[in-house]
């Protein structure tokens, strides 16, 4: 394919942008690309390539591209005011379609995106139990703050042994303190979930994971695991916290919490929530997140709540939980046909892949393990195979998240299925 317009735009934007893009995560192979415009599910650059798009834009468009009911729905709201700086009721509507949707959800906050649903979690958490540690898991990713960014994605020499894991910063210029306040732990392993809290008995104010560890490779819990950890989690005296900003109203209209059939005292939740505008969504227990009234939590936001967001929350939430959620329920259909198809292929072609993950979100790893059940599982993928992958599979007109990852939306197709496998039976059959 021809990129020159894409590496032109990118020479200038460096003049100008930090990097020449506006997230760094973007700033991968084979180069970051300029898009013009989309439908349903592709996008077309500004070369004129079109392509199968499963990024769908890092996961917010469940939608797809140009969904004609939350275009009309912007439209309409774009003609009131942007922003009121107070109440208004689609406030109050989005609020409660989710209550409706999520097991969860006795109330509900809304803010701008995941990074800041995670902020306030912490806070309440830590408010509630007058506790101050977190606990999370190594490779699960809940945004690029200070106090969260720890253990996403550290090196093997970094990570210490898995029964005495070391928490480890994910950024230079992060705060040291930061450690201070957070332990980890190896996912899908309750002996050791329980090691740790046992060894920070009294301390840990929330156990908070991604139920399906979409940012690490799209793992899946092992059976039992959720209920017996947020059982472990209240023995101890701590909240049990879901980060669903990927899992919230992908995997089912319900989210994760649904989906398992656990329901955790707090969740967050982002990109899907909004169809693609910036929203997030912080839901849980009414006791918890009304400390905020009268309980000493402090909160707030210029964009909380905004007229635009909720507009397309409202339509978006709308469309998922119609008939019993058959939209969600076909997609990830859809993505089981790909997954299982790609499965087949690597298969056909004599290399060694595992494909990860449920129907809407799942990835590819070029790897000879057969069982891949935490972050260190995936430290022995081949990267330099994937990336050959995923720049063949782009020339071929499919796009896909630059860690293998794959997001499905409403609009794709069992025609976009059968594409999408012609373009990578090329790209598996080249390496």
């Amino acid at each position: 394919m021809n990129w020159d317009k894409s590496k032109a735009l990118l020479e200038r934007a460096r003049g100008s942008l930090a990097g020449g893009v506006s997230s760094p995560f973007r700033a991968k192979a084979p180069m970051p690309l300029y898009f013009s415009g989309g439908s349903g599910s592709r996008l077309e650059d500004v070369d004129g390539n079109r392509y199968i798009d499963y990024q769908l834009a890092w996961g917010p468009m469940i939608l797809g591209y140009g969904h004609p009911k939350l275009a009309e729905a912007m439209r309409r709201q774009a003609s009131l005011p942007f922003s009121y700086g107070a109440q208004h009721e689609l406030e109050i509507a989005v609020a409660e379609k989710i209550q409706t949707m999520v097991p969860c959800a006795e109330r509900v906050a809304f803010t701008s995106s995941g990074s800041e649903a995670v902020q306030l979690v912490h806070r309440l958490a830590r408010a509630f139990t007058r506790r101050d540690l977190i606990l999370k898991f190594e490779g699960h990713y809940h945004g690029w703050m200070d106090s969260a960014l720890i253990s996403y994605k550290p090196a093997l020499e970094q990570m210490g042994p898995p029964d005495a894991p070391r928490a480890v910063p994910g950024s230079c210029g992060q705060v040291g303190n930061a450690l201070e306040n957070t332990v980890v732990a190896p996912w899908n392993r309750l002996d050791l979930l329980e090691r740790t809290l046992q060894e920070n008995r009294g301390r840990v104010a929330a156990v908070m994971m991604e139920p399906v560890l979409c940012n690490s490779g799209c793992l899946l819990p092992g059976e039992g695991y959720l209920a017996a950890a947020k059982d472990l989690a209240h023995q101890y005296g701590a909240l049990f916290v879901f980060d669903e900003v990927i899992t919230g109203f992908r995997i089912g209209p319900g989210g994760a919490q649904a989906h398992f059939g656990v329901a955790p005292d707090l969740a967050t939740f982002g990109k899907a929530v909004g169809g693609g505008v910036p929203l997030s969504v912080i839901a849980g227990r009414a006791d918890v997140l009304n400390m905020m009234f009268g309980g000493g939590v402090s909160f707030g936001g210029t964009f909380n709540g905004n007229p635009l967001s909720l507009a397309a929350a409202d339509v978006t939430l709308d469309e998922l939980a119609r008939d019993g959620g058959a939209l969600l329920a076909e997609a990830n259909r859809i993505g089981i046909s790909l997954r299982d198809g790609i499965r087949g292929l690597a298969r056909k072609h004599g290399i060694p892949a595992q494909v990860t993950g449920f129907g809407t979100a799942f990835a590819i790893h070029f790897t000879g393990r057969e069982d891949l059940a935490d972050y260190r599982d995936t430290l022995d993928d081949d990267a330099e195979k994937l990336r050959r992958f995923l720049i063949s599979a782009l020339e071929r007109g499919v796009q896909i998240v630059p860690d293998g990852r794959f997001y499905v939306s409403t609009a794709h197709t069992e025609s976009d299925v059968n594409e999408t496998l012609d373009a990578l039976d090329g790209a598996l059959g080249g390496l």
